[in-house]
């Protein structure tokens, strides 16, 4: 509901003391919540036959709409932070205020960081000023969340959110009171999750749902275009794909269970041996991890049989050699996705070169691999929560 901006300035006082006495509750809570990791029943379990899997596929699948080529408004463009992290502007309140997000298929809630964040890393960046905003609407509710990066405490509030000309009307979101870690937060100012809501730590309703059920967008789907070696014309679409941004047809994968962006995967193989997930392994395609993560113990065997040496937190190899390396090849549902050396392999600030194979700290009851930015640069992807199902083909 829209509140008069003379209204709003009484209103405002009211809520700071409210909101001093909520933050001192969030700050004295312990309990930090960590995302699990969890084994499910797969699908090749529940049905025996990989032709009878495809089949399926192919009768619950809908035809996917082709996004216009004149100025659409449902691709919303990236900037490639050195290959490392790709940010998209959204705006939130009313007038509109805005902020450079990650958008993480690896998470459910949007949140940004509030006026009452003293922590370090809100100081540089953009917060949001809820008393400038006419569409606010806060709540009780507090909650946290602990990534792979870093962790942040913050409570849920409710206003108007945009990106591009798409609008979320009383969406609810985060606000956050305090953040540790998040290596690379100079360059962003929150998260916007694109997982399922099942996976909200805040409980609130995930942006791209109520996109959805507001009627914004044709297609539950949305999918991610991620351009190499710092280049500009990475984009975000929902609602649809850009047949131009991949080459062929889309590889349909089955997700494990529906809940969450995890598929299972064959193997990883290079000069053809089996050189991890041999006895097949799930793999979370994740937009908001940087690196491939796996296992300490295979992602070490990957970085020895590339001559990769440890040093301080990453692990090195000859430039010289980098186009000479061997692609590693991920086998998902039976098709082959080779990943090339100069693909997992970047530079850093003095031009030395180093892997993006990286440990994953998560622990899991089974072998777990993250197939973050290094391999989305590789293979256009489309995220189809009408199918519970990802879509993958070599990105131009």
């Amino acid at each position: 509901m829209l509140r008069t901006q003379t209204s709003l300035s009484t209103w405002s006082q009211k809520i700071h003391m409210k909101w001093l006495v909520l933050l001192g509750l969030v700050a004295f809570s312990e309990c930090i919540v960590k995302i699990p990791l969890r084994r499910v029943k797969t699908m090749r379990n529940a049905i025996s036959g990989k032709n009878t899997l495809n089949n399926i596929l192919k009768e619950h699948a809908y035809r996917l709409p082709q996004i216009s080529f004149r100025g659409s408004n449902l691709t919303h463009p990236l900037r490639n932070i050195r290959d490392l992290f790709y940010v998209g502007n959204i705006t939130i309140g009313t007038p509109p205020q805005e902020f450079q997000v990650i958008f993480d298929t690896g998470s459910s809630d949007l949140w940004v960081a509030s006026i009452f964040c003293n922590s370090s890393s809100c100081a540089a960046h953009v917060r949001f000023r809820h008393h400038q905003s006419s569409t606010f609407r806060p709540t009780n509710k507090t909650f946290r969340i602990t990534y792979g990066s870093g962790r942040m405490k913050g409570v849920v509030v409710h206003d108007t959110v945009r990106i591009g000309d798409l609008v979320s009307t009383d969406q609810p979101f985060g606000l956050s009171v305090e953040e540790y870690g998040f290596e690379g937060r100079a360059y962003y100012d929150g998260v916007l999750g694109l997982n399922y809501p099942n996976i909200s730590f805040s409980g609130a309703i995930p942006i791209f749902d109520n996109l959805k059920n507001q009627g914004a967008i044709s297609e539950p789907v949305f999918a991610f275009y991620l351009s190499k070696d710092e280049q500009e014309g990475s984009v975000v679409m929902f609602g649809g794909v850009d047949h131009r941004y991949y080459e062929g047809e889309l590889n349909w994968v089955p997700l494990i269970e529906a809940g969450d962006w995890i598929i299972h995967m064959d193997r990883i193989s290079m000069k053809r041996k089996i050189i991890a997930c041999s006895g097949s392994c799930e793999a979370i395609v994740d937009t908001g991890t940087s690196a491939i993560e796996g296992p300490r113990k295979l992602v070490n065997k990957i970085h020895k049989l590339i001559g990769a040496r440890p040093r301080h937190s990453k692990y090195y190899i000859s430039c010289s050699a980098v186009n000479t390396l061997p692609s590693i090849i991920f086998t998902i549902n039976g098709i082959n996705y080779p990943v090339p050396g100069r693909a997992y392999v970047l530079k850093d600030s003095r031009g030395r070169c180093y892997s993006m194979f990286q440990e994953n700290k998560v622990s899991s009851s089974t072998e777990t691999w993250i197939l973050g930015d290094v391999f989305l640069r590789v293979y256009f992807s489309v995220f189809d929560r009408g199918n519970d199902r990802i879509g993958l083909a070599r990105a131009v």
